[in-house]
């Protein structure tokens, strides 16, 4: 226990807080254990190895009160807005002996566990955010209930290479059945680590009751008074541990592998564990639930899981390179150039976040009517969904209009140009606007690989220019890349990073460079597995070799979403300027000029005629050979990023990718794939992060 106290030094320690509480009705005295870690609701409460002791010391002594007859229950509860968020996993990192991270597993587990082992009921009381061990503490207890309020509900392990090891995989299908349970332990983690509400929480059965969130603790002790009386009996549907136990199971297994296909180790032990827990006892799923634990937190993936999910928690939120927010001018207005799907969403977005107003402009009444129509009935979706209020739908859509002369942009203070792919047209939208906006308005382009400098090359202020690349969908991905031209000024920069900070986006600086980060890595792996494919390697062949990856989608899969003329677009930008990396092949380019949208069918089967434009070669590849040739293209193309400086440091481009490309965060990104497989040294002679910084060593 003193090598977890020395790993975990920096804990910040959850103190077990207890008081007596005189139940209603006669009910007798209710310990009320609060856990609180001493801070606001911004530093979340959390369990190391001082706090689940903490907890444990509280808890035998309760237990000794209960033993004796001085109380009728216990109840557990958070502090405000927060109930509690999980293990402490700042020390994880430096673990480095399998004995300790097992110490972990059953340190958790036997503090936990007192709550179901008192001679008196135990009550959770899920008054705020709950996730991870913060869930697994109360289903512990002998009873549950949740605040309508709770924002966040969830089972995040598996999102990040754990499964839920304090009795989460044993006692959840076990209170709920395996196809509720695995929503929250697999589905939901795996879908960008969703999370569900107080109401979800009641619906599903974890809770037993669900109260208002401004008197909820009153209300849950007076509900505890019944329980305790016998006025309440709570009553649970009888889990089948049959059939539907299986079938459930089974299913969730044939859709991991076809999501992951075996590149992650963390939801198939969690999906193992909860197979076994209809036939285990406690003992041996609490068991085997550390045996997991130990494993995992001593494996490559859960190191690169914290290592990603640093980045997104810290180092997006402190960008590299961002100049001091004092600088950032305010946006009271803001104009967005065009009326095409990118715009409308563009439009949405501005008038959500700044609640500014935001006026769009094009050159045909149609399409603009079409444009301001899109963002106006993207608001009434919100509404129906219960997502923005009647009043305030009215609100966000009387701030977005539109305009067919750029005179409407006077007085704006921020301008998107959101129009189609092409210098000369950016160019000759930026001069018009230039003429009707005041010196201070920034102009910012969406570009998705056109050089912003030259962009702003023939303006009175190319100072005033700077790149605002969104990712498709707007709304949904996080990642802002913003791009620094030749001229730009620290003035506009720090507007740029203010407003994506407003936006709720994540911002990463880039320098001007061809297709900048996303698009550049994404390019060089498409280059590389379609030019095996013209090569003559079946389709099927490239596509499962990319599979160790671990992406959201396969190559030919991405390709159709990005759309193969958007793809070609950017190939030719790439191909203009590193030819020898990014060829632009005719078979590519014919296949593009066929007008299809992807090489699949609708029944996802493969389109015969898409297979002929790209057939004819005479040098087919093995899965093994495709693989090697796609990393080792991304472990040299990073690097060449690096050394060009389009990015301050490796972890910029993982999160790059992580954000706006749904590369899997048990992966950590790319970079730390690529050091673990031994092919950043093969290429370049070096890792691209230091030992143990995503990796056990």
């Amino acid at each position: 226990m003193s090598d977890l106290n020395e790993i975990f030094a920096d804990e910040v320690v959850t103190k077990a807080l207890v008081r007596d509480v005189e139940l209603p009705r006669g009910a007798g005295t209710l310990a009320l254990i609060t856990l609180d870690n001493g801070f606001d609701h911004t530093k979340p409460s959390t369990f190391g190895p001082n706090g689940l002791n903490e907890l444990g010391r509280a808890l035998d002594a309760v237990a000794a009160r209960a033993a004796a007859g001085e109380i009728a229950a216990v109840g557990l509860t958070g502090k405000p807005f927060i109930f509690a968020v999980g293990a402490d996993l700042k020390g994880i990192p430096l673990i480095r002996d399998r004995e300790q991270a097992l110490a972990i597993g059953r340190l958790g587990h036997d503090v936990f566990r007192r709550l179901g082992e008192l001679e008196v009921p135990s009550f959770a009381y899920y008054n705020g955010a709950a996730m991870g061990g913060g869930v697994e503490v109360g289903l512990h207890c002998t009873y549950r209930t949740v605040s309508r309020g709770v924002p966040a509900f969830s089972l995040p392990e598996a999102f990040l290479g754990l499964v839920p090891g304090w009795g989460g995989t044993y006692l959840l299908p076990n209170l709920i059945g395996a196809e509720k349970a695995l929503k929250l332990i697999i589905d939901n983690p795996l879908a960008q680590n969703r999370a569900i509400k107080g109401r979800q929480v009641f619906e599903l059965g974890i809770a037993d009751a669900i109260f208002d969130t401004a008197d909820f603790l009153e209300e849950s002790l007076a509900w505890t008074a019944r329980v305790l009386n016998g006025d309440v009996k709570v009553e649970r549907p009888a889990v089948d541990k049959g059939k539907a136990w299986d079938d459930a199971v089974n299913m969730a297994g044939f859709v991991l592998e076809g999501r992951l296909h075996g590149s992650a180790p963390a939801p198939v032990r969690a999906l193992e564990l909860v197979r076994h827990a209809k036939d285990r006892t406690r003992d041996e799923g609490f068991a085997a639930e550390d045996e997991a634990l130990a494993d995992l937190i001593m494996s490559d993936e859960l190191r690169a899981g914290l290592y990603a999910f640093d980045l997104t928690q810290k180092r997006a939120k402190r960008p590299a390179g961002a100049p001091d927010k004092s600088l950032a001018r305010k946006v009271s207005k803001v104009g967005v150039v065009g009326a095409g799907l990118m715009a409308g969403q563009l439009a949405l977005l501005f008038a959500q976040r700044l609640e500014v107003p935001v006026v769009m402009t094009d050159l045909d009444q149609e399409r603009l009517d079409r444009g301001v129509a899109y963002a106006r009935g993207e608001v009434d979706k919100l509404t129906a969904k219960g997502r923005v209020t009647a009043d305030k739908a009215n609100r966000l859509k009387s701030l977005i209009t539109g305009s067919l002369t750029k005179d409407a942009f006077a007085d704006a203070d921020f301008v998107i140009e959101a129009v189609f792919e092409e210098m000369s047209v950016k160019q000759r939208v930026f001069a018009e606007v230039e003429a009707v906006v005041s010196p201070e308005c920034v102009l910012a382009t969406n570009t998705s690989s056109l050089s912003v400098t030259e962009m702003a090359s023939g303006l009175e202020h190319p100072e005033r220019v700077v790149g605002f690349h969104f990712f498709n969908p707007v709304a949904v991905l996080p990642l802002l890349e913003i791009v620094r031209a030749g001229r730009t000024d620290d003035v506009t920069l720090a507007t740029a990073f203010a407003v994506g900070k407003q936006l709720k986006k994540s911002c990463v600086l880039v320098k001007d460079a061809p297709a900048f980060v996303v698009n550049r890595v994404l390019l060089r792996l498409l280059a590389e597995i379609v030019g095996a494919v013209e090569e003559g390697t079946p389709i099927e062949t490239a596509e499962r070799a990319a599979q160790p990856l671990g992406l959201p989608m396969s190559p030919f899969v991405l390709l159709g979403l990005v759309g193969p003329a958007i793809a070609l677009h950017v190939n030719e930008t790439l191909n203009a300027v590193f030819p020898e990396r990014f060829p632009v092949s005719e078979r590519f380019r014919k296949f593009v000029e066929s007008g299809k949208s992807g090489v699949y069918l609708p029944d996802l089967t493969l389109d015969p005629e898409a297979v002929e434009i790209f057939s004819g070669g005479d040098r087919p590849s093995t899965e093994e050979q495709v693989l090697a040739r796609a990393v080792e293209g991304l472990a040299q193309e990073i690097r060449l990023m690096l050394d060009e400086g389009v990015v301050a440091a490796p972890e910029d481009v993982d999160l790059c990718l992580l954000l706006g490309a749904g590369y899997p965060f048990h992966l950590g990104g790319i970079t730390p794939y690529l050091d673990r497989t031994g092919i950043s040294e093969k290429v370049n002679g070096n890792r691209f992060l230091a030992p143990g910084v995503a990796t056990v060593g």
